[in-house]
């Protein structure tokens, strides 16, 4: 699986994936229960590199003190809004307002693209960013399936 990345505004994100051929229905609700599981995680907060302290405290966490002061002050880092997917041949893309989510939850979410490709439906390409000439988009910011239930 190829992965690359074009012009990133985390504000304004297309996220593309190429297919070997076109998908198959149940492999298009793998691709959207991945993109919304990872959103449902970056509207929760979850991609805050300010707060990794069990990644930060390494190998031994035996009776690791998470100190809940430190969550309380990090910075908020939260996505705010996901598109529906789409499919045209053997791509897919969805839009995204990454919001103030850092850049771990792209990490995050080409890890879990790579696993995907790996052992349950190949993937030719992910895109980060940018637009495919061949099939253009509108700048817009749709309403999200989640958006308003927090």
């Amino acid at each position: 699986m190829n992965i690359q990345f074009r012009e990133v505004d985390t504000f304004n994100l297309w996220i593309w994936v190429e297919f070997p051929q076109p998908p198959t229905q149940e492999q298009k609700e793998y691709l959207q229960e991945i993109f919304s599981s990872w959103f449902l995680l970056g509207k929760l907060g979850g991609f805050n590199a300010e707060n990794l302290q069990v990644h930060d405290q390494g190998y031994d966490l035996n009776f690791f003190p998470y100190d809940a002061q430190i969550s309380d002050e990090a910075f908020l880092a939260v996505m705010h809004n996901m598109g529906e997917v789409e499919y045209q041949d053997g791509w897919a893309r969805c839009w995204f307002d990454l919001g103030t989510s850092d850049g771990i939850a792209l990490d995050i979410l080409l890890n879990v693209l790579r696993q995907f490709n790996r052992e349950y439906v190949p993937l030719k390409t992910v895109i980060v960013g940018g637009v495919n000439p061949d099939w253009p988009v509108d700048h817009f910011e749709p309403e999200s399936p989640l958006q308003g239930q927090f």
